[in-house]
């Protein structure tokens, strides 16, 4: 399994660092104002509506019904089921996109209704979503045959088609200059990069036998155990959408610039995100089902242990640095061309506030596994509503004194919520068994995290008066400098607990 998750998480991190190149191309050719947060606004819409009906619910109610038919009743049956659940996605994807190309000045007016006080903006913010809507329809597709690839343990293509959306925002962005500004270019890349990752994943499943077809949809007892998970699980996603349409809706009213900055700050708090928790979320649910619809629970549980101590491990690195060293990350990735150190600063409260959930947020998909293994959908939105409804409370309570750091710090505060409900009605069921190993793998991860923590408060200064007499790239040398020491203090760190708790570690 963690071969997988490597996997996995290798091509996701491949697609995180050329999603770093394309926000640094975004932020040197739009930086932080009218344009980039009308893209932003364009950006985000169609990935929350990806969110609700795409990989998030769809994808949890999928796999483990697509993952039980090939299971016990063969190849044949699975792909008829996928070729029918593809139809009538396609059928609702296509009226969802009309109409929403139709009401589109009525969806900006509810998703980011502040935009109404700029008419430049919001005319912006209009035509740049137009453009951008129609990747919601190809990225619907890519999930479909995502799920499929990923049930028969086929995990590459589906984790390395979001590096094709960088690097068509990063064509497009290069050729700006062909289109009235910035925006319009960038908002052809994102429809173009659907295009281009639903070619790769189709080309895979088609050479491997598998891609699903057109075929009638029949309400069987597999697609009646789909839309019984299915329906919960869009209410689940949707609950969480609407916290992110919280930060939209808010950071439109707050002064331009808020809403790129919420952005700049996700797309590194991302990074850990995709990279570690998504990525051990992916292979998990497809283990664990095998594994339950086996009668191998114990089986499932120790796949869950080791996937929560790998996933812990590699992400505490992370909430040491967003805590101790935003303002640092955020000028050496971003501080270039229109991104100023005004927006540097700006970026990197939110990072720090975004950092203070990291650890329960990248360990939800794992916990999620617990339920959705079971098909088991409405647990998960209970939990999900209720960390929603704290994180816009905390929101509204937060946005007049701490601005758009206050929409971070909400995003946090749900994230431990939702995190801890997970694993309280996991655990009362005998859904989840955390075994001492994972304990003690815990208290060595933390010893470790303590000592970077202090390494990454006191090395900046004293190797700042080195790099700051060099000519060019101050500030990343000394990111690059303080990231590698870090890196070497925490690995024999955590390697030295590891040993002391008498946890043995093994590719396998």
């Amino acid at each position: 399994m963690f071969k997988k998750i490597l996997s996995v998480g290798g091509w996701t991190l491949v697609s995180r660092l050329t999603g770093f190149i394309r926000d640094v191309v975004i932020a040197a050719v739009m930086g932080i104002g009218p344009i980039a947060d009308a893209f932003f606004v364009a950006f985000r819409i169609p990935n929350h509506f990806r969110a609700i009906f795409g990989e998030g619910a769809f994808n949890n109610a999928f796999l483990p019904t697509y993952a039980g038919v090939l299971e016990k009743e063969k190849e044949p049956a699975a792909h008829s089921f996928a070729s029918r659940v593809s139809t009538l996605m396609l059928i609702v994807q296509i009226a969802i996109l009309a109409l929403a190309f139709l009401a589109m000045p009525v969806v900006v007016d509810l998703l980011a209704p502040g935009f109404s006080k700029d008419s430049a903006k919001y005319d912006f913010a209009v035509t740049f979503t137009r453009i951008t809507f129609p990747y919601l329809l190809f990225i619907t597709l890519v999930t479909i045959l995502s799920g499929v690839l990923n049930a028969h343990e086929r995990f590459a293509s589906a984790a390395a088609a979001p590096v094709l959306l960088n690097v068509s925002l990063v064509a497009a962005l290069s050729i700006a200059f062909l289109f009235p500004n910035a925006g319009y270019a960038a908002a052809w890349g994102v429809t173009i990069s659907g295009v281009l990752q639903l070619l790769l994943v189709w080309l895979d499943a088609k050479r491997l036998g598998i891609a699903p077809g057109l075929e009638t949809p029949r309400f069987d007892p597999a697609m009646k155990q789909f839309f019984k998970t299915l329906g919960p699980a869009v209410i689940g996603s949707a609950g969480v959408q609407l916290a992110l349409f919280a930060d939209t809706i808010i950071a439109s009213f707050l002064p331009t610039g808020a809403v790129s900055s919420l952005y700049y700050a996700d797309r590194i708090y991302q990074l850990p995100l995709g990279v570690i928790g998504i990525a051990a979320g992916t292979v998990l649910l497809p283990e664990m089902s095998r594994r339950i619809a086996a009668g191998d629970v114990d089986g499932a549980h120790g796949a869950q242990n080791r996937a929560v101590s790998l996933t812990l491990a590699l992400a505490a690195p992370f909430l040491v640095a967003f805590v101790t060293l935003p303002d640092l990350i955020m000028a050496a990735l971003f501080q270039r061309g229109a991104f100023n150190t005004a927006a540097a600063q700006s970026a990197g409260a939110v990072l720090a506030a975004y950092a203070i959930g990291l650890p329960a947020a990248v360990l939800i998909r794992s916990a999620l596994a617990s339920f959705y293994s079971r098909a088991d959908t409405m647990t998960p939105l209970i939990a999900s509503l209720t960390a929603v409804v704290f994180n816009i409370i905390v929101k509204i309570m937060l946005m007049d004194s701490y601005g758009v750091v206050g929409l971070a710090l909400g995003t946090a505060v749900s994230s431990w919520i939702n995190l801890g409900l997970l694993f309280y009605l996991a655990h009362r069921r005998g859904w989840t068994d955390p075994s001492r190993s994972l304990f003690r793998a815990c208290a060595a991860i933390a010893v470790a995290s303590i000592l970077l923590a202090l390494f990454a408060w006191f090395a900046p200064a004293p190797i700042a008066r080195w790099t700051d007499a060099l000519p060019v790239w101050r500030t990343e040398t000394l990111l690059a400098v303080v990231g590698a020491g870090g890196a070497l203090i925490y690995g024999a760190s955590l390697l030295a607990g590891l040993k002391i708790a008498g946890i043995r570690l093994s590719r396998r």
